[in-house]
């Protein structure tokens, strides 16, 4: 039971930390495909509003971001692991990316960033995210906004 839940955790780990390799930049976008980061909490036009705070929280919590690139998206604070969860992450090639380092990152585009979140990212080990919900997204995609010092994110 302990394995079994010690590789889930680190099948999610993987996942959102290769999910979120690479993206700078942020955009509106249809709920009904991705969340739309920005302040507040709903717009008229459908379109959700993302939180700084709870996207925080879903980066160091449920999203398990943290595990691949870092406790707050510092990759060289990573949290306290399984010794084999560890292993696997140390491993991945390429491995994960520094979300405060935009010159590292490939995902160009918030609507990038949230379809790596929901689909994976090919060619690396992040995996698919089916347990964040639109909200959950709109609120990380803002949170990483902040985090490689975004002054414009798409609104």
């Amino acid at each position: 039971m302990r394995h079994a839940r010690s590789n889930f955790r680190l099948s999610q780990l993987v996942l959102f930390s290769l999910l979120f390799a690479g993206w700078p930049g942020m955009e509106m976008v249809p709920v009904t495909n991705y969340a739309w980061a920005e302040s507040g909490q709903s717009s008229p036009s459908g379109k959700l509003k993302g939180n700084i705070l709870r996207g925080r929280d879903v980066f160091n919590g449920k999203g398990v971001c943290y595990y691949c690139h870092g406790i707050d998206g510092y990759i060289g604070r990573p949290p306290r692991l399984a010794v084999d969860t560890a292993a696997l992450i140390a491993k991945l090639n390429p491995p994960p990316s520094d979300l405060r380092n935009p010159d590292e990152l490939r995902l160009k585009t918030d609507k990038e960033r949230a379809r790596a979140i929901r689909e994976g990212h090919p060619g690396t080990g992040m995996f698919p995210d089916t347990t964040m919900t639109d909200q959950d997204l709109a609120d990380t995609l803002l949170y990483l906004a902040l985090i490689r010092k975004d002054p414009h994110p798409e609104q």
